[in-house]
């Protein structure tokens, strides 16, 4: 690991030309260099080189790379390669360093505060260090102090990164932190009253509002420090810092019941900064603008349980906010209220606060209004309605993001005033445009259309909240809608909002039709978006209007075989998925008859597209349109499932479609995505028609095993593995031979996988990796009585560990689940699912997998240590964690050698003897009480110190010696 880096020379001079490599275009030296300067930040030699280089006459951008690399230093290397007696120089040689850039640059001067606080953490028997700091750098060097007051809280809070024991981390925050919070404060306000200029410097808010989260909020708000504070925000260099001190206030008094006193002081002096809302908006100080709405909407969101229980007094920051929100012309503010207005509806809706509610509700009244206003597309300089943004598409994106944020607080405004009042205010909105406009409407020209479209969009945000009970606006609103004009974005907006109300048309069927056809009208317009929205819209009517629609399924036949060729993908496969679901619903009788109907003309596009497939794009057709199909073969289930013995017409319907699918397979072997849609079909049909579909089942298999064995695709696995889960042991539909056979199938297939894996490496194929272990599982969970005792077993985890050498997310992931259930069977209790077999061969299976576990134990540990210190991704440490921790359960004193070996196996000086010793040693204190709970704190420990040596050891993958990964072998 950090052999690597010895080979090479560190001198500062190789460092310059490094960097300096680093500004130019050649992209292969950079990548070089890059390699080189990870090295050398590793190395040892860095830290006397880093020092060298910030004494230096050297470039900002060079010197400011030293000062972030002495910060990583110290951070990871200081205890492996720094001797304790030198470590008061290396405080020394900082304390100089922070004197000479006490001037700046600020970003240089930042990042040595960095290394003096994280320094100060580690040093346990530094006892004085603000005196020291303070002393050393002088009373001339304020802002330097400040800096370093500022990082000193923040740096102690990220204190995990550091090699400090919870114990030791705890103590020492004590130390830096409470034992220093008066001394700080008092220095605040000596510097806040030294000078004019030291009353509104950022800097001072910055250091208070790191501290505020240390220091007890009603002590700064009891201190001349609040007067200074608020006094900042008359400065325009103070005012954004000032306030954002401010709101970390309020923040620290979310606890409502702890802080009354504070809250009586702070809420006045916020409400009483309300006039300068039109101050800054009049002046167009947006950023101004921005703390100010950041800081009424931290105070009511911190404050919303108050607002709830006391209302009167706090109307006023209600009403701030709500000034906030309705002066944003550009909405340049107004995301930040949106938490507010959540919080403070949370509390509103409850019972007990029915009196607030009502006091609040003309405030609801106007916000809703305001976001209709805000809702409204812009009015385009020049007149294009083709760009309504003028060209600028950060605007446009911006806007479009607004809106549906937007459409979250509307239904919060829903829950408050209820949901009838709401679609009122959308009702006028709509007639008071009809009332001016409607009659200079002509076609596709009509005037001032945005205000017509934003009722609409908010009535289509309001859809959740809309219950199919609502009786009195929607059937006045429901006719308007079809009779909007013909403009491209009224018509998408109409079609949206019809296909949001389906389940309230499905209650009221009387509307039913004339949506429908509206909908239907819909596809003959040339406008791509309103062919999808409109298609979109069709499968929400499918579905929830499905029985209504029964009656026109033969129609409805005609319209989608019409309709489909000439929509693009994704919308044939949201109109299919639609009129699957009406399929789905007739009689049982008339299901065959139906799907012949529907599929016949799919099944004769799939072989015309197949017979033409002569390019991957002609091929990639055929795989689109089998998804088609496969809606159908996954929506139209008979249900209830049909009497043992009795056909099931939609399985008759497939096995003549069967072979079809099959040679469609066969003829494209070599073309993944073919051979994936197929076999997500047949998943499908498996999964959705369960035991039915055993008169399929014999072909299926051999092409499954055919088609693995012939292309080696992982999809062949995922059709194995439902077959697994839906002909199981345990399954009443299923016979004895039937799951004889299946496993067998399993098994070969397995041994297939296990041949394959031999003769290349799971890096060379991850995706058939995963797919295999995603099939084990299930082979391991519903077969565990055949597959536990079998000759693949054992093979079968061997090729588990040989995996735990990647580095891809999804493979691992699917090679830890296996791991972790194969060790769930050596506890001492089987898995719960496991009820229906017998104790007698529970035992058995937990006898044979502690054997295999006795076996391959020490390797497993060294694979999953290895990962969780250098390969795996983050999100698989939690299942290595718990496998670890499983395996204590199992053999506690055999995994705690096995660990102790395998970490004393890592490379010199990337980690102590002693350190290992410590760790050790609290590994076997938790072990030897005996107490679940404590064998549990194994797993945190471990994750504690793989997580330091982490970030410690950061190099490349190669070279790690014994802790390398071996090649798996298979001979069956």
């Amino acid at each position: 690991m950090a052999t690597n880096g010895s080979q090479q020379i560190f001198g500062v001079d190789e460092v310059l030309q490094a960097m300096l490599t680093m500004r130019g275009g050649d992209s292969e030296k950079k990548k070089r260099a890059h390699e080189y300067l990870e090295s050398f930040q590793k190395s040892a030699t860095a830290w006397s080189a880093t020092i060298t280089i910030l004494q230096s006459n050297a470039e900002v951008d060079v010197k400011l790379f030293a000062a972030t690399t002495l910060r990583g230093k110290i951070t990871y290397d200081l205890s492996t390669q720094v001797p304790a007696p030198e470590i008061p120089a290396v405080r020394t040689q900082l304390l100089s360093l922070l004197k000479q850039y006490a001037p700046g640059p600020k970003p240089i001067r930042v990042q040595l505060c960095v290394c003096l606080a994280i320094l100060a953490i580690q040093m346990q028997e530094w006892k004085d260090v603000l005196p020291v700091v303070v002393s050393s750098l002088g009373d001339e060097n304020h802002a330097c102090i400040l800096d370093f007051l500022r990082v000193l809280p923040e740096e102690v809070t990220e204190g995990r990164k550091i090699t400090l024991t919870d114990e030791e981390l705890t103590l020492r925050t004590t130390e830096l932190l409470e034992h220093n919070a008066p001394q700080v404060v008092q220095l605040l306000i000596n510097y806040a009253h030294s000078s004019e200029a030291a009353a509104t410097n950022p800097q001072l808010f910055e250091c208070i509002t790191s501290w505020l989260r240390e220091v007890p909020v009603n002590e700064i708000v009891k201190s001349p420090l609040l007067n200074i504070v608020f006094s900042a925000l008359e400065n325009d260099s103070s005012f954004q810092a000032a306030a954002e001190c401010i709101s970390t206030m309020v923040r620290e008094t979310r606890e409502i019941d702890d802080n009354i006193e504070t809250i009586q002081i702070l809420l006045p002096r916020v409400i009483a900064l309300q006039p300068k809302i039109q101050k800054v908006v009049e002046e167009e100080d947006v950023e101004s603008y921005k703390s100010l709405t950041k800081l009424f909407s931290e105070a009511g969101s911190a404050w919303a349980v108050a607002i709830a229980r006391e209302g009167t007094p706090f109307r006023p920051l209600v009403d701030a906010v709500l000034e906030c929100t309705a002066r944003d012309k550009d909405r340049d503010v107004i995301e930040f209220t949106f938490d507010f207005w959540y919080d403070l509806k949370q509390y509103l809706v409850l019972e007990k606060y029915i009196e607030s509610r009502m006091q609040l509700l003309d405030v609801y009244a106007k916000l809703v209004d305001i976001l209709l206003k805000h809702l409204e597309y812009p009015e385009p300089e020049s007149n294009n309605e083709k760009d309504l943004f003028d060209g600028d598409r950060e605007a446009e994106e911006k806007f479009r993001e607004f809106r549906h944020l937007m459409g979250d607080t509307l239904k919060d405004c829903c829950e408050i005033m209820g949901v009838t009042e709401c679609l009122t205010k959308v009702l006028n909105g709509i007639k008071v445009w009809m009332q001016k406009y409607a009659s200079l409407a002509n076609g596709a020209l009509v005037p001032h259309w945005q205000q017509l479209e934003a009722p609409l969009f908010s009535m289509r945000a309001m859809g959740r909240m809309v219950t199919s009970e609502e009786n009195t606006v929607l059937p006045q609103l429901m006719p308007l809608l079809v009779q909007m004009p013909a403009h491209e974005k009224l018509r998408f907006a109409t079609i949206m909002v019809l296909g949001r109300y389906t389940e309230w048309t499905a209650a009221h069927p009387e509307f039913l039709s004339p949506q429908f056809n509206y909908i239907v009208s819909s596809f003959d317009t040339d406008s791509k978006e309103i062919v999808r929205a409109a298609a979109m819209a069709i499968k929400y009517f499918c579905t929830d209007c499905r029985n209504l629609l029964s009656e026109q399924v033969v129609q409805l036949q005609q319209f989608y075989d019409q309709i489909l060729d000439k929509l693009p993908q994704v919308s044939q496969e949201e109109i299919t998925e639609g009129v699957a679901t009406v399929v789905s619903v007739q009689p049982k009788e008339e299901i065959y008859k139906l799907l012949k109907l529907f599929c016949d003309p799919l099944v004769q596009r799939l072989m015309a597209k197949a017979n033409n497939a002569t390019d991957n794009d002609g091929k990639l057709l055929v795989a689109d349109h089998l998804q088609l199909i496969t809606f159908f073969a996954q929506g139209v289930v008979v249900l209830p499932p049909v009497e043992r013995g009795q056909e099931d017409p939609a399985v008759k319907y497939w096995q003549e479609v069967f072979p079809i699918l099959s040679k469609v397979l066969v003829n494209f072997l070599d073309f993944p995505p073919i051979c994936e849609r197929v076999c997500r079909c047949w998943r499908f049909m498996v999964i959705s028609h369960r035991g039915a579909m055993a008169p399929i089942l014999p072909e299926m298999a051999n092409q499954l095993a055919t088609g693995f064995a012939t292309s080696k695709q992982g999809c062949f696995l995922w059709v194995t593995g439902a077959i697994l889960r839906e002909f199981s042991d345990d399954r009443e539909h299923v016979g004895q031979d039937m799951t004889e056979h299946i496993y067998e199938f399993f098994e070969a297939q397995a041994t297939n996988v296990l041949r394959f894996l031999s003769e290349l490496s799971p890096q060379d194929l991850p995706d058939v990796t995963e797919d295999f272990f995603r099939l084990v599982v299930d082979g391991l969970l519903y077969y565990p009585q055949k597959f536990i005792p079998s000759g693949i077993f054992p093979p079968v985890f061997e090729a588990a560990l040989s995996v735990l050498v990647l580095e891809q997310r999804e493979p691992l992931s699917a090679t830890l689940h296996y791991l972790r259930d194969v060790l769930g069977w050596g506890t001492a209790y089987a898995p719960t699912s496991y009820d229906h077999l017998s104790s007698t061969v529970t035992d058995q299976l937990r006898t044979i997998v502690k054997q295999l576990l006795a076996t391959q134990g020490e390797t497993l540990v060294k694979r999953l240590l290895a990962g969780m210190m250098i390969t795996f991704p983050k999100d698989c440490f939690a299942d290595a964690s718990g496998a670890l921790l499983t395996l204590f359960e199992i053999f506690p004193e055999q995994t705690a050698t096995w660990v102790d070996k395998t970490l004393r196996l890592l490379p010199e000086r990337t980690v102590t003897p002693v350190e290992i010793d410590r760790l050790m040693m609290k590994v076997k204190e938790k072990l030897s009480t005996n107490d679940t709970g404590d064998v549990r704190q194994i797993r945190s420990i471990l994750q504690d110190f793989t997580n330091t040596y982490r970030r410690r050891y950061i190099a490349p993958r190669d070279g790690l010696g014994a802790l390398e990964g071996s090649r798996f072998r298979f001979d069956g």
